[in-house]
């Protein structure tokens, strides 16, 4: 089969970053979907496994975490899906990635894929859906239906991919929404996506929450510098409040006063922890899918994909990682086609 992977981890203007290759075909395990990939889209994550570093690979790593496809083949215990259904999952971080034609994935992480949604706009989703659920309604104690009825939730990268759709499923919760942004194109993105209010990550927060009526936020999710927005969210929150994380700091917190004084809760959310783990609870991940799908259809939430390159080959592919790593991306870039 085709695919698109690495034996060396180089800067992505290496020609040699990303190579197209020949693989075997995988054969399935117990719980696996052998699924036809139609579809990939990029995450920083695919920018950060394939970084730099003196690692050799043989057989060449296939990278890529978010897809749709079609189910070609079912493992021998395979009980929710049949031959044919089109679905969209993110996969799992230690198997071989999304850029592939044929993908290996264990049906618990899996769901159909909203059937209102070509395969581009479904590979858009799920790792970032995933994510803001995972954050918003099972790390941090707020519940997807009336949970934020009465509160006011900040998001730093509010154009980002997991910034635009956790805009809209904390709108669906009831949050008032302030997203952050610092250009225009970013800006009316955010007011796209469903914010409330949108104000510049570049100048001090404070000022400009109050200048909207707001002295002080119940909960924040930072998808952007943890340790640079740290204090700042700190003096935002309001006692008892909590803010969610996604991106390791790049230098130590100081997770004292104020959080300490006011009580503040503190939520890291890794969204492969579960299928990495193997936790009981994995399938947890393809019910968030369902779920997400189910909304999509129903006209309650919106894809986030802004542009599609095709075919799935290692020159657009290294085409997209470039303009992730530009950190310039407006929602999601998705690969399309072989």
């Amino acid at each position: 089969m085709k695919a698109v992977a690495l034996t060396r981890y180089l800067p992505i203007t290496d020609p040699e970053s990303l190579l197209d290759v020949e693989l075997p075909m995988p054969a399935p395990g117990p719980r696996d979907l052998r699924v036809k990939v139609e579809a990939v889209a990029l995450n920083p994550v695919d920018t950060k496994v394939r970084s730099p570093k003196p690692q050799v690979e043989h057989p060449p790593r296939v990278l890529g975490y978010d897809a749709a496809g079609v189910v070609e083949t079912l493992g021998s215990e395979v009980t929710g899906f049949k031959p044919g259904d089109a679905v969209y999952y993110a996969g799992d971080v230690t198997r071989p990635g999304s850029n592939a034609q044929f993908q290996l994935v264990d049906e618990r992480l899996v769901a159909l894929k909203p059937a209102s949604l070509d395969f581009a706009q479904s590979a858009a989703l799920p790792l970032t859906a995933i994510t803001a659920w995972e954050l918003l309604f099972q790390r941090m104690p707020y519940a997807p239906e009336g949970g934020g009825v009465g509160k006011t939730l900040l998001v730093i990268a509010g154009a980002g991919g997991v910034g635009s759709i956790a805009i809209q499923l904390a709108k669906l919760a009831g949050f008032e929404v302030v997203a952050t942004a610092s250009r225009a194109e970013t800006i009316d993105w955010c007011w796209k996506m469903g914010a409330d209010g949108v104000v510049n990550h570049r100048e001090p927060l404070a000022s400009q929450l109050k200048a909207l009526g707001i002295e002080h936020i119940d909960a924040a999710l930072n998808f952007a510098d943890t340790a640079l927005y740290w204090q700042e969210l700190g003096e935002l929150l309001a006692p008892l409040g909590h803010v969610g994380l996604i991106v390791e700091p790049s230098a130590p917190l100081n997770i004292g006063d104020p959080y300490k004084a006011k009580c503040i809760g503190i939520h890291w959310e890794m969204m492969f922890a579960r299928p990495r783990f193997r936790t009981a609870d994995m399938g947890e991940q393809g019910r968030i899918l369902a779920r997400v799908a189910e909304l999509i259809d129903a006209g309650k939430l919106q894809s986030t994909l802004t542009e599609t390159l095709s075919p799935i080959n290692a020159t657009n592919l290294r085409e997209a990682h470039r303009r992730l790593e530009s950190g310039r991306t407006i929602g999601k870039l998705a690969v399309q086609g072989w």
